[in-house]
């Protein structure tokens, strides 16, 4: 498999090892595979009850088991996903796939343990590396976590002082090792600029062997692709799919569309808080990027979201064609909280804000659908993350996992840094090597 930028699809190629170390494309686009060949029928057919370590192995050595180590995929995907993702029932034609079982409990769990053990396979020599990650709330915990630990390895992790959830972010200020925290004097969009600079320093860049962690790195993409296709083998054959899913940087429907382009029958839902850019493109044509407004779903905090010309390379910019596939939806904090009070009320069940603004966006449109068609919302996180959002809503506690609960207690390591880059060039070039 070789893989192209998003800015150039005519221009060089790049294995797997390239492409996961460099992060981003050398000329600043997104690396996304040269083709998506439709997966073998062999492999589409057996995926009902298949367990899910299984279903990546047969998927991945598809797209890019030539680029790996032979028989490397199997114990890879068996280390990393170590968890279940099912598909629990919440009413009648209402599904939720619950991507929160993993160490970190979010859905960043399957691509940063993928992404953490690819790297290890695929690097080559003892040079320096450093993940450069920017989170809005999970990908800080989940990167940390999978990276901490591994030696020769550095994490650093840039966050928007004051705008996760307190338990996001002692999950990666509380490491300490070879993960740093460095809190910015900004909101997420500065995060994210910052590593898109840092990364178009080639010097600091080649120095510091800098690779990315989050989704603009097509290593932690490609993992998600997965559970979209574990997904729909856990539905009954025959029925349609329309899946949901909750989006700020837009990587994770970039991912369910690229399975949709292997073979899997479905249409999405995009469902935003208040920054709405992308179904505002959706409605409007113009993409217009602007800065974002804090909510309630801290996750989705996404002014410019990066993975949006991933979106768009593989639609060809044809925007009639994207909305054959995709029908965006917003929705403000207080839908968002009703959704939560009257999810629980009714069905027991506590959702997470991130999940209660995809349930509040398939509410809306499912019952246009045809009768066998099933909704499936895509569950991103666990509510305890948010428990300071949850709690007023539900009014009542919200129970600590294990997980989360070790965090509490540990010293909390985070530096502050403004959102320029020079300070963070500095900050990362007077780090001592692992």
């Amino acid at each position: 498999m070789a893989f192209v930028s998003t800015r150039d699809p005519d221009g060089p190629r790049y294995g797997l090892a390239e492409a996961l170390r460099l992060g981003p494309a050398p000329d600043g686009g997104l690396f996304m595979p040269e083709r998506l060949d439709p997966l073998p029928s062999q492999i589409l057919d057996d995926l009902p009850g298949r367990p899910l370590a299984e279903t990546a192995t047969g998927v991945l050595e598809h797209l890019v088991g030539d680029d790996l180590p032979a028989g490397a995929l199997g114990p890879l995907a068996a280390e990393a996903l170590d968890f279940p993702i099912p598909v629990v029932p919440l009413r009648d034609r209402l599904a939720l796939l619950e991507l929160f079982h993993g160490p970190t409990l979010a859905f960043k769990d399957v691509g940063a343990r993928f992404l953490a053990r690819l790297l290890a396979v695929t690097r080559d020599g003892d040079g320096p590396c450093t993940v450069l990650v920017a989170t809005s709330g999970d990908t800080g915990g989940a990167v940390a976590q999978a990276f901490h630990g591994v030696a020769g390895v550095r994490v650093a992790v840039l966050y928007p002082a004051g705008k996760v959830s307190p338990l996001q972010e002692r999950q990666f200020t509380t490491l300490g090792g070879n993960v740093r925290a460095f809190a910015v004097d900004g909101v997420f969009d500065d995060c994210q600029r910052l590593v898109n600079e840092a990364f178009a320093d080639r010097a600091l860049a080649t120095d510091l062997g800098l690779t990315s962690a989050n989704s603009i790195n097509v290593g932690r993409l490609l993992p998600q692709i997965l559970y979209y296709l574990h997904a729909a083998s856990q539905v009954e054959p025959g029925r349609r799919v329309l899946f949901c899913t909750p989006s700020g940087n837009f990587g994770n429907l970039t991912a369910g569309l690229m399975a949709k382009r292997l073979g899997l029958p479905c249409r999405f839902l995009a469902a935003t808080n208040a920054n709405d850019v992308v179904p505002a493109y959706l409605e409007t044509g113009l993409f217009e990027p602007r800065p974002s407004v804090p909510t309630l779903s801290n996750a989705m905090d996404v002014g410019h979201p990066n993975n949006f010309p991933r979106i768009l390379h593989l639609y060809g910019g044809d925007l009639h064609a994207l909305r054959r596939d995709v029908r965006g939806l917003r929705f403000d904090d207080d839908a968002t909280r009703g959704a939560i009070a009257r999810v629980f009320r009714d069905h027991g069940y506590l959702l997470d804000p991130h999940t209660a603004v995809g349930v509040l966006a398939m509410e809306a449109v499912l019952s246009e659908e045809p009768e066998d068609t099933l909704g499936i919302v895509l569950s991103t996180a666990h509510p305890a993350k948010f428990a300071e959002g949850v709690e007023p809503v539900i009014g009542r506690s919200v129970p600590i996992p294990e997980a989360l609960a070790r965090h509490l207690d540990a010293e909390v390591r985070s530096e502050p840094l403004p959102a320029q880059v020079d300070a963070l060039r500095q900050r990362l070039r007077s780090w001592s090597r692992p």
